[in-house]
């Protein structure tokens, strides 16, 4: 199962506004997500923009990136655009959309 099209998000939003690169900003996510007891792979954008404001904020300054209060409000922002994008597709429902 792949991860989520906001979790991408998220990494492709601190790869382009931060100096972390796609390995670290990854990571950084991940370990975010951890943390809240969620998944890469099942995170809505609602859980992610939760994350990003309240948990992530700490991991980037830990990496010493400047003004990361600010940095994940904006991308909490705009993450929780695509709530009314289509949400992965459970195994269950492949399975029920193909009669297994």
């Amino acid at each position: 199962m792949a991860d989520t099209e906001a979790f991408d998000f998220v990494c492709a939003e601190l790869e382009a506004r931060t100096s972390l690169d796609r390995l670290a900003a990854r990571g950084t996510v991940r370990i975010a997500l951890k943390q809240a007891g969620l998944d890469s792979r099942s995170a809505t954008p609602e859980q992610l923009a939760v994350v990003v404001e309240k948990l992530l904020t700490a991991e980037l300054t830990n990496r010493g990136i400047l003004d990361a209060v600010s940095l994940c409000a904006q991308v909490a922002q705009k993450v929780r655009r695509l709530q009314g994008s289509a949400s992965p597709e459970t195994p269950d429902a492949v399975f029920r959309r193909l009669g297994g």
